[in-house]
């Protein structure tokens, strides 16, 4: 049998160029699936997808895939539009375009039932015509000039669903890519930025045709690239030293406040940003962990840490403005637009043209703010009107249509989207307008200015389950620190408190992440609406059949309750992260929702590793765990794709220090004979260039050769780290996660314990 990590003897110890000490690494006996590509490693991997699709892929599977496709594919679900001058831009996939279109139509073309689509660029033929599994990633437009419609666009296309995009562009008059023989722009595959600077110049940070990359494989060099030159002829801008995060440069086109950035991101929540004048760089005089954002002539500050200036203190999470010049010349006269407290956090922010919108939380449910420069309130601050949109327990965000529309008869400039979702409610798009006046919504006490806005729905998402059938409620669980952390429920009106439904508890905490309130066709139909044949609870009464129950815990490492939240789970504190969702964990079991043996763990990415870790110290608490394109592997992580750029969040695994801590929340270390572990489903994809396929892989792997019944592995060909470059693919990864679950937790006697 193999040798688990307890036994394993450490490799012996190495230094860095500068002579530090490097943390030893313990032997590692599946490090060669660590060539992602290799033939050897590919057999292996399609081996592992033929042992779990003879497992999965049966009848009830087939119909669940085909349930969340038709979810996926809806033709009445709501197309998502931008403004772009006269039209607005949407970018569609369905069952008969899997991998999309790309797409435009009028506003009164869009306020019908069947808008009338104008198709500028169809993925499907695109990748038919070139041999190319491409996957569209977006546009950036050129600013035209003054009076000109919209034509010139960048157009990112990824060949396997990665983050390297390769980089064209595009005419939408003509329907057609600008030849590169005529001039037209047409980066290398590789990741990084593109930004207009003028209608023949590009600002490009990138790694392609050799320009060198950071630890991270992020760009370290920004360039300016004129219309016929390659990139080994563009002038170089702008540079990063290797071992920081990424490079980026762009252009704010907005008349009268045009202006050129260059951002060295240090890493993950630390960055300088600088601003071109008189040909030469200007940093931005802040900390490196205070975000920035200009609007005209504002420049907007968020602190993640406590600030001080000049003897005043301005809280983590709040939200300051200052005159972008006067500050650039020395003077710090800010203007306080938000301060959190310990129920409220800021999420995002938006201008419209003459007002800026505040997204907030509150206990994890919407609140929006509407702040008016013009005009002050009684402390000296921007006036603040509460935006009368936001049920309880519901995810709604505003943002601005166009902000730069000042169109005579057709002025947007200070339109605003609205976008409602929550668990059982589907999405609604509305649209709104804000002006001075009279409010018809609720004023904060004290304060004087007012803006009137109307609102109005414009598209609704279809039903896709029974959601009268369902409740949502918000329960708060207490951590071993005695911290309360809240988290949804959402289950059957007539739910049995008997320990026995089978229960799908997600989180993520990690990244200053929020998870919030948001309709799920695929979890109504694939989670809640499916019924077991019948369980008999353990008071010896019937059987029933019942349906399952869906949570969402809202742990620290996330950013529901701003940054205080997500720095209490950082490095060292990881564990915090952990003992938040066993404590929701426990909570549901004391409250007779579910028991160990009909509690099931999913997560991704960072909730991956969350995940990883219940499956290695929680093990008791849980009947089945999904592990989705994962970290786990934390003392090489930082070695594989994009894993370097994560050292702000977990720590550095090289220095020893760091990894004594680290080795405690590294699953793959973790293992050890004799322990009854759940039901464990790993799946990945071999295109994902973030986290990558490897350390899914190897965990797979271990856990098999110790003998660990139940591990079930999955990698799929393309996708990238979302795992899936179409509906199909994404339906057959959700289908495959929720059907394994549901296999370990609602069976008669269930998985285990």
């Amino acid at each position: 049998m193999t040798t688990t990590a307890a036994d394993q003897a450490p490799a012996p110890d190495n230094e860095t160029a500068q002579g530090t000490a490097i943390a030893p690494e313990p032997v590692d006996e599946n490090i060669w699936l660590e060539d992602i590509h290799g033939e050897e490693q590919l057999a292996w991997v399609r081996e592992q997808n033929a042992r779990t699709e003879d497992l999965l892929d049966d009848a009830e599977y087939t119909a669940l895939e085909a349930g969340i496709l038709e979810v996926l594919d809806s033709t009445d679900r709501i197309a998502m539009v931008n403004k772009r001058g006269e039209h607005y831009y949407n970018f569609w996939k369905d069952q008969q375009n899997p991998k999309g279109l790309w797409r435009r139509t009028t506003w009164e073309s869009y306020l019908s039932d069947a808008p009338e689509w104008d198709v500028l660029l169809d993925i499907d033929a695109l990748a038919a015509a070139e041999g190319e599994e491409w996957v569209f990633h977006g546009a950036n437009f050129l600013r035209p000039a003054e009076g000109e419609p919209h034509r010139l666009a960048i157009i990112a296309l990824s060949p396997d669903g990665g983050d390297a995009n390769r980089h064209r562009e595009f005419d939408v008059e003509t329907r057609t890519f600008v030849d590169p023989a005529a001039g037209g722009f047409d980066l290398p595959t590789a990741k990084g930025n593109v930004s207009w600077l003028d209608a023949d110049t590009l600002l490009v940070a990138t790694t392609a045709d050799g320009l060198p990359k950071t630890s991270s494989s992020y760009a370290r060099t920004g360039v300016k690239l004129r219309r016929g030159q390659s990139l080994a002829e563009a002038e170089r801008i702008f540079e990063i030293p290797e071992d920081h995060m990424m490079a980026l440069v762009a252009r704010d086109s907005t008349p009268g406040f045009e202006r050129t950035f260059a951002v060295d991101w240090i890493d993950f929540f630390n960055r300088t940003t600088s601003v071109l004048r008189d040909d030469a760089w200007l940093a931005i005089d802040v900390p490196t962990d205070v975000n920035l954002s200009s609007h005209r002539e504002w420049l907007m500050f968020r602190p993640r840490q406590d600030w001080n200036v000049a003897g005043t203190t301005y809280p983590a999470g709040s939200l300051l403005a200052a005159d972008f010049e006067g500050y650039l010349s020395g003077t710090r006269d800010f203007t306080v637009l938000f301060t959190p407290d310990e129920h409220t956090s800021l999420q995002s922010w938006s201008w419209t043209r003459n007002y800026l919108l505040l997204n907030l939380l509150h206990d994890v449910s919407s609140e929006i703010r509407v702040l008016d420069p013009a005009r002050k309130d009684s402390t000296g601050g921007w006036a603040s009107t509460l935006l009368d949109a936001c049920p309880p327990l519901h995810d709604v965000n505003a943002y601005a249509v166009d902000d730069e529309d000042e169109a005579e008869g057709d002025d947007a400039g200070n339109d605003y989207w609205l976008v409602a979702t929550g668990f059982t409610t589907p999405t609604t798009l509305m649209r709104g307008t804000l002006s001075p006046g009279v409010a018809s919504y609720t004023l904060d006490a004290g304060h004087d200015g007012r803006v009137a806005s109307t609102h109005a729905v414009v598209k609704s998402s279809p039903s896709f389950f029974n959601e009268a059938d369902y409740e949502v409620q918000q329960h708060f669980a207490t951590s071993a620190d005695g911290t309360r952390v809240p988290y949804f429920q959402v289950a059957s009106k007539d739910l049995d408190l008997d320990g026995e439904n089978p229960t799908q508890l997600s989180g993520y905490g990690g990244f200053e992440v929020s998870r919030t309130p948001a309709y799920s066709g695929a979890i109504g139909r694939a989670w809640l609406e499916r019924r077991s044949e019948g369980i008999a609870p353990d008071d010896g009464s019937a059987p029933h059949s019942r349906g399952g129950v869906y949570v969402v815990a809202n742990i620290r490492g996330g950013g529901e309750y701003g940054p205080a939240w997500h720095s209490a789970a950082l490095q060292a504190n990881r564990h915090r992260a952990f003992e938040d969702f066993a404590a929701v964990a426990r909570h549901l079991i004391s409250r007779g929702v579910t028991s160990p043996r009909r509690l099931g763990c999913v997560g991704g990415s960072n909730g991956g590793l969350l995940v990883g870790n219940m499956l290695t110290q929680y093990p008791e608490l849980f009947g089945a765990v999904s592990c989705g394109v994962p970290l786990l592997d934390m003392r090489r992580y930082t070695k594989l794709s994009a894993g370097y750029s994560w050292i702000a969040e977990y720590g550095d695994p090289d220095v020893p220090e760091q990894w004594e801590y680290i080795r405690t929340f590294s699953p793959y270390h973790l293992l050890r004979d004799g322990v009854d572990y759940p039901e464990t489903f790993i799946w990945t994809a071999t295109s994902d260039d973030r986290v990558g396929p490897v350390q899914a892989r190897k965990m797979a792997a271990r856990m098999q050769a110790m003998g660990i019944p139940n591990v079930w592995f999955h990698e799929a060909l393309e996708g990238g780290h979302a795992g899936a470059s179409d509906n199909r693919q994404a339906a057959s990864l959700q289908a495959r996660s929720q059907h394994f679950l549901w296999r370990a937790l609602a069976g008669k006697e269930g998985s285990r314990h």
